[in-house]
């Protein structure tokens, strides 16, 4: 069991629905679509982290260039919101995140990779 364990979900900052705000146009293909799923049990979410399209990017590129992991950029903007929360962690934390989906079908995306 892991009694202290804090769950997080993640959002593009254009269309920070899962906070309250207002769904809006985005670039963070798999994230986002605008409203809030009926299978989302928003009660197991201890929190959100939004994330910037340049945010995104920057982690999918940054995977793929120094851990030799081509993720997509939903994948970058959960490596996003680890980088963001890590500041707040003390030291010793564990950390778990996902990669749900690969670069290659991002390969056609200009300034991605």
């Amino acid at each position: 069991t892991w009694p202290n364990l804090k769950v997080f979900a993640v959002e593009p900052e254009k269309s920070p629905v899962i906070s309250g705000g207002a769904p809006g146009p985005h670039r963070l293909q798999g994230l986002a679509a605008g409203f809030i799923p009926a299978n989302l049990h928003t009660g197991a979410i201890d929190g959100v982290i939004t994330v910037s399209e340049e945010e995104a990017f920057h982690y999918a590129r940054r995977s793929a260039k120094e851990e030799g992991h081509l993720v997509g950029i939903s994948s970058g903007a959960s490596l996003a919101a680890v980088a963001q929360k890590l500041r707040d962690l003390p030291e010793g934390s564990r950390v778990l995140t996902f990669s749900y989906d690969t670069g290659e079908r991002y390969l056609s995306i200009d300034d991605l990779f």
